[in-house]
């Protein structure tokens, strides 16, 4: 009987095993997670878990098919053996497979100095347990918030603090807030929008270092040009790491970016061959996307590790029809009341336009090309605009698009403003 494995109970992994199941399926499976929580639901973690509107255990996903299934819960992989097809954990166990999904995902970036990171009231975001502490840390009611990164997770936790009442600074290296996605011309849109509700912007800042109080616990945090700012919660948002270290020595093609995969969702190996027995999804699957020319690009998007998941799995149950994976990316944000939406990816973008609706009024679609080619589209709680735009992004239609369209005003081509290489 073949055996299955599963490594990451993820929101990839677990729709991965369904949809093998789903596509016929019948041999063993084994699901293989670090944490000992069955997979769990990661968007409210940022947003309703710190508020307190969903509990942290209220967050675990349903199962949308039977999966008859072998839980190893609590058991990180720390190896792959490929000779001898087996995951080897870090137990010491060794779990044989004929066929392997990768779906370890992505862990938070710790801040970088190891002492400081330790200090009592620093946090990251990433996980359940993570979420938890964090609850518990803003329950407490702290005199200020420091958030560290101006990404989405920081801007959330940013939201979620005011949504509190919570005193809250967020630092950001950049000319503004999610500068490296939106670029600065929408970046500052949403700054406006956290400012208007109290939160005090640092931008063009860098916390140089963490000080405790002698005891170990945070106190307050010093910036590069000499200003603190006094703080016993801080909140790191430096962005993620993709978990691919167990692979060492695996003869797979991997780095922190994610593993390498072909067009189909095979892995690769070191020589650019395909190991047609292993597929990766979600968080750590690096991919060439065909909507971008073969550009290689790992997404931490929702949507995408479900569609991801299903495709790995229908791949490794035998679904030889199975088309290249090429499904538009899509994520969504929640920051004080409005609703981020984007299709596409902005990277490269060298044109911005507002094409539906106006900043001015809190409700516009905004739409970004590359070289004559509409890339991205992002609504501020505009939804309805969206799925037309995301259709005008799969297609690579011409940029800036037609203009006259019903709500639609003069078209402007702008610079994104995204930053240099050199300022990332």
């Amino acid at each position: 009987m073949e055996h299955l494995v599963v490594v990451g109970a993820s929101l990839a992994g677990l729709r991965g095993a369904e949809a093998a199941r789903k596509a016929g399926f019948q041999g063993r499976l084994t699901l293989i997670g670090a944490e000992p929580h069955r997979p769990y639901d990661r968007p409210p973690l940022s947003k309703l878990v710190l508020t307190g509107g969903v509990a942290p255990g209220a967050t675990t996903l349903p199962n949308l098919e039977p999966l008859d299934a072998e839980w190893r819960l609590g058991s990180a992989a720390a190896g792959l053996d490929r000779s001898d097809r087996a995951v080897i954990l870090e137990s010491g166990d060794r779990v044989a497979y004929d066929r392997l999904l990768i779906a370890t995902g992505a862990r938070a970036r710790p801040w970088p100095d190891t002492v400081q990171n330790r200090f009592g009231g620093v946090h990251t975001l990433r996980s359940r347990d993570d979420a938890a502490a964090l609850r518990g840390a803003l329950a407490a009611g702290p005199g200020r918030v420091l958030v560290i990164g101006g990404g989405f997770i920081g801007c959330e936790v940013a939201a979620a603090c005011r949504d509190l009442d919570l005193p809250v600074t967020l630092v950001e290296s950049g000319a503004t807030v999610l500068e490296r996605v939106l670029g600065s011309h929408l970046g500052s849109v949403v700054a406006a929008l956290h400012a208007v509700r109290g939160v005090d912007l640092r931008l063009g800042a860098k916390v140089e270092a963490l000080e405790d109080d002698d005891s170990g616990h945070v106190v307050r945090a010093r910036l590069a040009d000499g200003r603190t700012i006094e703080t016993t919660c801080v909140v790191v948002a430096l962005g993620a790491v993709r978990n691919t270290e167990w692979l060492s020595g695996s003869g797979l093609a991997f780095d922190e970016g994610g593993v390498d995969c072909d067009a189909d969702g095979y892995v690769l190996d070191t020589d650019g061959r395909s190991d047609r027995t292993i597929a990766a999804a979600g968080d750590v699957a690096r991919f060439p996307h065909p909507i971008y020319d073969g550009r290689r690009v790992a997404l931490e998007h929702w949507g995408h590790a479900v569609a991801q998941g299903a495709h790995a799995g229908r791949l490794l149950a035998g679904q030889a029809s199975s088309p290249a994976y090429a499904e538009v990316p899509a994520f969504w944000s929640s920051q004080g009341g409005v609703t981020l939406k984007m299709a596409g990816l902005t990277e490269g973008a060298d044109g911005l336009v507002i094409a539906q609706g106006d900043p001015k009024t809190g409700r516009f679609l905004a739409l970004y090309g590359r070289a004559g080619r509409c890339i991205a589209a992002v609504s501020f709680d505009s939804v309805r605009w969206l799925p037309a735009y995301a259709e005008m992004v799969a297609a690579g239609a011409p940029f800036p698009p037609i203009h006259g369209a019903v709500d639609q005003g003069r078209l402007r081509v702008l610079p994104p403003g995204f930053p240099k290489e050199d300022e990332r």
